[in-house]
C-alpha cells in the first residue's frame, strides 16, 4: 500500500470521527440552549462527511451493493467476535464498568447488524422494502417490527427511531 493510500485511509478515519464528534457536540449545544452553535456543529459534521466520502471514493472502497454487504459483514463480524470481546475483557480487568456496559451493548448490536447484512445479501434480488428501527441507547436494529423492549438494553419500543 502506498503512502498516499495510507494517508487517504487516515483522512477517511479522521473525517468520519470528526463527523460523529461534531454531531455529539451539536446535541450538547442544543441541550444547553445554544441553537446557533448546534447548527454550526451540524454544518461542520456534514462538511466532514463530504470529505470522508471523497476519500472513500478515491480509495475505491465503495463497490457494488453485494460487495459492500460482504465488506460490512466482515467488519461487523470482526467487531463482535474479536474487537469488542477484547475491549470488554480489558475494561473488566481495569474495573471500568461504564466501558464494559458500552462495549457489551455495542458487541451485541454488531452481531445483529452482521446478521441483518447477511439477510440482505441473501435476498439481494428481492426488492421488497424493509422498515428499520434503531434503539437510541444501544444501537440495536429491528427489521420491520419493533420489539416491546430492546432485547439488548431494555429500552421501550416507543423510543426507537424509524430510519427513513
Amino acid at each position: 500500500m502506498s503512502k498516499t493510500e495510507k494517508n487517504l485511509q487516515a483522512a477517511f478515519a479522521g473525517e468520519s470521527q470528526a463527523n460523529r464528534k461534531y454531531l455529539a457536540f451539536a446535541q450538547k449545544a442544543d441541550a444547553e440552549g445554544h441553537a446557533s452553535v448546534a447548527k454550526l456543529f451540524r454544518a461542520a459534521a456534514e462538511a466532514e462527511t463530504i470529505h470522508a466520502m471523497h476519500h472513500l471514493k478515491v480509495l475505491g472502497y465503495n463497490k457494488t451493493t453485494a460487495e459492500n454487504l460482504k465488506s460490512a459483514i466482515t467488519g461487523e463480524t470482526h467487531e463482535f467476535t474479536e474487537m469488542y470481546p477484547e475491549f470488554i475483557n480489558e475494561a473488566t480487568n481495569e474495573g471500568m464498568q461504564e466501558a464494559v456496559k458500552a462495549f457489551s451493548q455495542a458487541n451485541a448490536a454488531e452481531e445483529v447488524h452482521a446478521n441483518l447484512y447477511q439477510k440482505a445479501l441473501n435476498a439481494i434480488g428481492d426488492h421488497s422494502l424493509h422498515n428499520y428501527f434503531v434503539c437510541p441507547i444501544c444501537g440495536f436494529i429491528a427489521d420491520n417490527d419493533v420489539p416491546d423492549i430492546c432485547p439488548i438494553c431494555g429500552t421501550k419500543h416507543t423510543a426507537f427511531k424509524e430510519i427513513k
